[in-house]
């Protein structure tokens, strides 16, 4: 058992021992400052390119509070104190909030939250692609009440499009951007009730493969919902929980590659050695399911069979970025969120920080004069820390106290419900007597629940490249597909880009609002 004197004493010398020398000379922080502004002075030129490509980013479950402590993981596993570290996205120069509520739920679950930010419109919790109209599990609220998403807008505008997620490629995130669904949980049929079936409702596999039959790429998890059921999987030969789950019969990736056309090259994968093995350069269509179910947690991963997020980024991008006309990306880092409800800050905060490198490679493949890049989550978790820990304080470490009430140490990450609620002969676990740096350790949580839930707080909004100042202060969620699509020129509200040019001149729409807002005699 640790002494809590011996706690303090780890504390009062981090305090001290720890503060870089430059930090101790007021001049660091002055002209770190002044550089600061200097690049905020900056953004009063706008940048109001079209956008030729636009590129999504979603960490599912990403709130303000795992956006800094990846932040300082991130510095941490490059040997720095962490604090003081950039993500990615913290070099993002427009930060907005978006409200996250559902229409029916006041703390939103990712359905409803992916129909809003990639639909335009708002929707009930558990629901995809569709309307507040239509209720969960209803399939016969479904019909007239599907909403499209800014993928559908950016292929009917002739971009290329693609979906990469860490999740099935058929879980609520991807799902919104293809398809129209009452239930979010309708993988393939054999999850779907037979009233739904009976009424005409497709599961929402069967939907990928059909309602847009042209994306460019998909690459993800889920591949037992392609095939029929008790198919035996390609990896994972002895695992009955790996076989096949359609009901139907159908195989998905055969209809997939009979949708293409014969003089496009076609390619399905599912290891990693396969996928890296492939000349982006001859490659029209991709792809990649890489496990049965949700890809393997980025510590869990297997080097051989599943690609990193970076990895998928890095091809879907070369592939996307032959179509002159540009693309849609929709990157989603979905096991954030999973290691959230799990209690595993270990396992959601190295899948934040394997996100962010994943969007510092896209950024080092585009451009901010053609490429509008967005970054934000779709809802919080109730993820903290805390416990006055000080400067380099391991992520994943003690508080430097014990806690005055029960005289037991305890982690600065905690959770405020969850799995790691445990009590030892009626107290509180005492934590100096587990491993609570192991990956899997489940952080404490204040309320005993089998899964961790949901925060409902407002969630961060990072944006670069053409006409990313419109993202900016507090803004409902559903706001956030309507920039890209007016940046991009793409979907319903196009007036402005009556004269603007494939070939990424300005849009002339800031230019005539302002000429609208000055004085008349101003103009001559």
């Amino acid at each position: 058992m640790i002494s809590p004197f011996l706690v303090l004493a780890i504390g009062t010398c981090l305090t001290s021992c720890l503060v870089p020398e430059k930090e101790k000379d007021p001049k660091y922080w002055r002209e770190q400052a002044q550089q600061t502004l200097k690049n905020a002075l900056r953004l009063q030129t706008l940048n109001t390119n079209v956008a030729k490509n636009v590129i999504m980013f979603l960490g599912d479950g990403m709130g303000v509070s795992t956006v800094t402590a990846a932040r300082i993981l991130k510095g941490q596993l490059h040997h720095n104190p962490g604090e003081e570290t950039r993500l990615e996205m913290d070099k993002f120069p427009y930060v907005a909030l978006s409200k996250t509520y559902n229409t029916n739920a006041q703390v939103p679950d990712s359905a409803g939250t992916a129909t809003a930010y990639l639909c335009g419109v708002k929707a009930n919790e558990g629901t995809v692609g569709v309307s507040a109209a239509t209720q969960r599990s209803q399939c016969n609220t479904t019909q007239g009440n599907e909403v499209t998403s800014i993928l559908r807008w950016a292929k009917d505008a002739g971009k290329s499009v693609g979906i990469v997620t860490t999740t099935r490629v058929n879980h609520a995130t991807p799902s919104a951007s293809y398809a129209h669904s009452a239930d979010r949980d309708w993988y393939s049929d054999n999850e779907m009730p037979p009233e739904a079936l009976s009424q005409g409702c497709k599961d929402i596999a069967y939907q990928l493969m059909h309602n847009v039959k042209d994306i460019e790429v998909i690459m993800g998890g889920g591949r037992k919902y392609m095939f029929p059921k008790n198919r035996t999987d390609v990896e994972y030969e002895l695992d009955e929980k790996a076989r096949g789950t359609r009901l139907d019969g159908l195989d998905l990736i055969d209809i997939w590659k009979g949708f293409k056309p014969e003089h496009k090259h076609s390619h399905y994968v599912w290891n990693r050695t396969d996928l890296l093995a492939l000349d982006p350069h001859t490659v029209d269509y991709l792809l990649g399911l890489f496990e049965p179910g949700d890809m393997q947690y980025e510590l869990n991963r297997n080097n051989v069979t599943d690609p990193s997020l970076s990895e998928m980024v890095e091809m879907a991008i070369k592939i996307l970025n032959k179509n002159p006309k540009g693309f849609f990306l929709l990157v989603e880092g979905g096991r954030i969120d999973h290691g959230h409800h799990e209690g595993k800050a270990k396992q959601a905060l190295h899948e934040a920080v394997e996100m962010d490198q994943a969007i510092g490679q896209a950024g080092a493949m585009t451009s901010v004069e053609d490429t509008l890049t967005v970054v934000t989550a779709d809802h919080s978790h109730v993820f903290t820390f805390g416990g006055y820990t000080p400067r380099g304080n391991s992520i994943f470490g003690l508080a430097p106290m014990v806690s005055d009430t029960d005289k037991k140490p305890f982690t600065a990450i905690l959770y405020g419900n969850g799995p790691g609620y445990k009590v030892v002969g009626g107290e509180r676990e005492n934590v100096s007597m587990v491993d609570y740096a192991h990956n899997n350790y489940q952080a404490q949580s204040a309320v005993p629940l089998r899964h961790e839930t949901h925060g409902g707080e407002d969630v961060a909004v990072f944006a670069k490249g053409p006409m990313a100042h419109l993202l900016h202060g507090v803004h409902e969620q559903n706001y956030i597909p309507h920039v890209m699509a007016y940046a991009a020129c793409i979907g319903a509200n196009r007036d402005h880009c009556a004269s603007a040019s494939s070939s990424n001149s300005p849009s002339p729409g800031p230019l005539l609002l302002l000429l609208a807002l000055l004085p008349l005699g101003s103009l001559f």
